[in-house]
């Protein structure tokens, strides 16, 4: 990764005005429906074709993609609308068969990018390529399996990377289909600042309606780019359909969303003040998440005192919490003022809660 300033090669090469796009639908279905959306699509701000080949699902049964057929499929768009093309590929079948139909750019998804294996395979089939490579984040919050995965690419000598932001799996609930944990992106950003990222706010959302919302967050922390699902008739589609928008939507997204590069000192000033705001945002909304889970907890405590005819007060227990909590924030730079009135504010609304199932 020593040469990461390299990567970016391709992105400055496409000389944008917007942010990088790359959209269409979930899955090829048929011939008709790819070709369809392609050219609702061209003379758009869409830069690459997106479809979905090889669908890996959890479990068998359900549309696992029409294979390579629909690669035939991807070559007619770039023939009739001149779009440049994108897929998904999950071992080295998939990556051979993609270069011999001279797909455009390449992308290895959150299932593959758990594998060091799987990835290994897919970077030893591409070495050398001069083709776009794109790192889904693994399934998982784990930022090292997903740099590891990156780094075994550019082992191979593939120099056109970048990395996709599509959010993680929870088992809690979530008003996301993939929680953003946007903290593991900007950590990403930190450490390789010239790597190209692009979100995917299709998938960490699940809703249509959300993606506009994910997308600006994304750009206000200075993502590269989106990578947007986009269907005809999104309601009919055969995978994925809540979260896929129309071309016609699409479009307004990408306008109202569209941030033009400007060179003026004030114009610097204020898109570096945005992404440190959009960074604050992030952390208030973990901030506000933490808290909630921390009130349900005592709402437990509350259930199990009331259970046991225990008092809500435990001085002892309190005084070791705050005593605890002073040191731990001096080590972060926190004062002590500071750390006594935040906590005895979250002790206080802790007691509420308790006291409130106690006395109901």
């Amino acid at each position: 990764m020593e040469n990461n300033k390299e990567m970016r090669t391709w992105l400055d090469d496409l000389n944008l005005s917007h942010p990088l796009v790359i959209a269409g639908p979930c899955s090829a279905e048929t011939e008709d429906q790819v070709l369809k959306i392609a050219h609702e699509l061209k003379d758009t701000d869409v830069n690459y074709y997106r479809a979905g080949i090889w669908k890996p699902r959890t479990r068998p049964g359900n549309f696992e993609g029409v294979g390579a057929l629909g690669l035939k499929w991807l070559q007619k768009v770039k023939e009739e609308t001149g779009l440049k093309t994108a897929t998904e590929v999950a071992n080295r079948n998939h990556v051979e068969l993609a270069l011999e139909h001279d797909i455009d750019l390449l992308w290895i998804g959150a299932r593959s990018t758990v594998s060091p294996f799987i990835v290994q395979e897919i970077a030893d089939a591409l070495k050398g390529t001069d083709k776009i490579v794109l790192v889904k984040n693994p399934v998982n919050p784990d930022l090292p399996l997903w740099l590891g995965a990156v780094e075994r690419l550019a082992s191979a000598d593939i120099k056109n990377l970048g990395a996709i932001h599509r959010g993680f799996s929870t088992y809690e609930k979530s008003k996301y289909r993939n929680n953003p944990e946007w903290q593991i992106a900007i950590e990403l950003q930190t450490r390789f600042p010239d790597l190209p990222l692009i979100n995917d706010p299709s998938h960490i959302t699940g809703k249509r309606d959300m993606i506009f919302d994910v997308s600006q967050t994304a750009l206000d922390l200075n993502f590269d780019g989106l990578m947007i699902e986009t269907h005809t008739t999104p309601d009919k589609a055969w995978s994925d359909a809540a979260q896929q928008v129309t071309p016609k939507n699409l479009v307004q997204i990408m306008t109202d969303l569209r941030i033009r590069k400007e060179t003026d000192p004030e114009a610097e000033y204020n898109t570096q003040l945005n992404n440190l705001r959009a960074q604050i945002d992030v952390v208030d909304n973990q901030l506000i998440e933490l808290l909630g889970k921390r009130m349900k907890v005592a709402d437990g405590i509350g259930q199990l005192k009331k259970e046991k005819n225990v008092a809500v007060l435990q001085s002892k227990r309190w005084n070791e919490i705050l005593g605890k909590m002073v040191l731990e924030g001096n080590d972060k730079g926190l004062s002590e003022e500071f750390i006594l009135r935040l906590f005895k504010a979250i002790h206080q609304e802790s007691i509420n809660h308790q006291e409130k199932i106690i006395n109901h």
